[in-house]
């Protein structure tokens, strides 16, 4: 018996989780003078333009509690954006909500669906919110690995993975870590499968518009079958370079849209108020930003690939997001994180090793993986420093 005034048994909800790796390293990054290479995020600041909007709404009474579902204005400018887009019309009062971050709308989206006993499918590699949202619902993580080295999808090993359990399928692309796309064929696969067992579609769509070679991006608002079982979760940190802000949307039917909110808002229940309103202006004003992104992020793939192409690692340039993947099993044979943590500490390059991405890490790749929305100086003075291993 506990003894009274004792203090209760306290029993993790996440036995296994610890702090992000994403923490991890930007903190090693920090302790050691590293150029940071790990967490994704721009060392370079969003326009100018949409700043001084932020600004305007700071002194122009926007300081009290936005809409729960998020600003009109900024809903209406998304609808318009996905029309424009996408060839998608959605209501924004009624599908179109805005939150604190695409984490917390990946994490409303499986709460609102998955119960007890549900089983949720995962493609591994994954971005790591994935799993642990599945479990606090209640649901069961199924992983299913992507196939290396190209990273598709693996019709077969899904197929073998789907039951009556199955509720909802998360998908991401282009993807984090790896920076494939999906193809339209396979996205069409993927739907048909949806119909035939009946599971919801998570998708994962923040980098959206880092696309590069003239690949469109398949969206699964394209496709009304699609659209009609799916959460579509974006960024506009990603696509402003204003990661810090945590501003992400779902866009969703009615019903599971109507779902979603009771989620969201005991979670955060609104979203900062300025910075919404300035996105409104600013991505009606400027939609060449986004519009020109899959170039200007082409231009800094490129510019990395051609300076670590004498480097002893390999690699294939990304097909999307501002990721890239190396392979070093011609410098070491070390586990990936072992010398991820090396490279920070004694080459003074923070990178990301691919293997937390996996619920059973491949145990002879030899994996890292870099991001390159750095500036120009960054990506040479990193460069430099790896061509040197």
């Amino acid at each position: 018996m506990t003894a009274v005034g004792s203090l209760p048994p306290l029993e993790s909800k996440l036995p296994a989780v610890g702090t992000t790796i994403f923490t991890v390293m930007s903190q090693l990054a920090q302790a050691h003078g590293a150029l940071n290479l790990s967490q994704g995020f721009p060392d370079f600041d969003g326009p100018p333009e949409l700043l001084d909007r932020v600004t305007f709404y700071l002194r122009h009474g926007a300081n009290q509690y936005a809409p729960m579902m998020g600003a009109p204005a900024l809903r209406a400018a998304l609808a318009e954006k996905v029309a424009q887009d996408y060839g998608a019309t959605v209501d924004p009062d009624q599908e179109v909500t805005i939150t604190s971050g695409a984490t917390e709308a990946l994490f409303c989206a499986l709460q609102a669906v998955v119960r007890s006993g549900d089983e949720v499918v995962i493609f591994d590699p994954a971005y790591d919110s994935y799993d642990p949202a599945v479990v606090m619902a209640g649901g069961t993580p199924v992983h299913c690995p992507l196939q290396a080295p190209s990273f598709s999808l693996d019709f077969e090993a899904l197929e073998a993975r789907l039951s009556s359990r199955t509720r909802a399928v998360v998908i991401n692309a282009p993807h984090n870590p790896t920076g494939t796309v999906l193809s339209e064929a396979e996205l069409l696969r993927l739907g048909a499968l949806a119909e035939h067992w009946g599971f919801w579609i998570i998708s994962d769509e923040v980098y959206e518009h880092i696309i590069f070679d003239g690949v469109r991006h398949e969206s699964v608002l394209r496709h009304p079958a699609l659209a009609a079982r799916s959460f579509m979760v974006s960024s506009l940190g990603k696509t402003y370079h204003t990661t810090g802000w945590k501003i992400g949307y779902c866009i969703a039917p009615a019903a599971l849209t109507a779902e979603f909110r009771k989620i969201h808002q005991y979670v955060t229940f609104c979203t900062h108020h300025p910075t919404q309103l300035a996105h409104a202006d600013f991505l009606r004003a400027h939609p060449e930003h986004h519009q020109g992104l899959p170039a200007f992020y082409q231009e800094k793939r490129d510019r990395m690939a051609a300076l670590l192409a004498p480097s002893r690692f390999r690699f294939t340039p990304s097909a999307g997001t501002y990721f890239q993947l190396l392979e070093y099993d011609a410098i070491s044979d070390e586990p990936d994180q072992a010398l991820a943590e090396r490279l920070t500490k004694e080459v003074g390059v923070a990178t990301i090793p691919v293997s937390v991405f996996y619920a059973e890490p491949p145990a002879k790749q030899r994996l890292l993986r870099i991001c390159f929305c750095k500036d120009d100086r960054t990506l040479e003075q990193a460069a430099e420093r790896l061509c040197a291993i």
